[in-house]
C-alpha cells in the first residue's frame, strides 16, 4: 500500500459540494491500495503513518507524531498514486488494485483507523472529490509497504 503524507494545519475534502470530512492541524494521507495488498499491509501501512515523526517539538525538531500533537487525520482514496510512469506520456494504473479490492481495503484502513486514533475523517471511495489543504512547512512524505 501506498500513502502521501501532507502534514496540514487544515484540510477537507467534499463531494457534489458538500463537506464529508475535514480536520484542522494533522496529517492527510493519500492512500492507495495495490495489487496484492492485504491486511496485513494495510496494519503496516497505518502504524507507519501513526508513527510518523514529522510534527516539530519544542526544540523545533520533527519528534513528534500526529498523536503526540493531538492532531486530526483525513484519509482519501487516491488510486492514482500507483501510476506507472515509466514509459510515454499516459499513465498506467495496473498495479492499482481492482476497485472492489480498493475499495474493501480503504474501508478496513478508515476503520482500523479510528480504533487507534481518536480524530479520523475521510474522503469516499470512488467519488470525485475536491480536496482542499494547507500543507504545513510544506512537510511531504512517501510511505510504501509490500503484502
Amino acid at each position: 500500500m501506498i500513502a502521501l503524507l501532507q502534514r496540514v494545519s487544515c484540510s477537507h475534502v467534499e463531494v457534489n459540494g458538500t463537506t464529508i470530512g475535514k480536520i484542522d492541524r494533522g496529517l492527510l494521507a493519500l492512500v492507495c491500495a495495490e495489487r496484492d495488498d492485504n491486511e496485513t499491509s494495510a496494519n503496516r501501512l497505518l502504524d507507519r503513518l501513526l508513527a510518523c515523526r514529522i510534527f516539530a517539538d519544542e526544540s523545533g525538531k520533527m519528534n513528534l507524531n500526529v498523536a503526540d500533537v493531538k492532531g486530526g487525520l483525513l484519509l482519501v482514496p487516491q488510486f492514482t498514486l500507483a501510476a506507472d510512469t515509466r514509459k510515454g506520456t499516459r499513465p498506467s494504473f495496473t498495479r492499482a488494485a481492482a476497485p472492489s479490492e480498493g475499495r474493501a481495503l480503504f474501508s478496513y484502513f478508515v476503520s482500523r483507523a479510528r480504533t487507534l486514533h481518536p480524530d479520523v475523517a475521510a474522503g469516499r471511495f470512488g467519488a470525485d472529490m475536491q480536496v482542499s489543504l494547507t500543507n504545513d512547512g510544506p512537510v511531504t512524505i512517501w510511505l510504501q509497504t509490500t503484502p
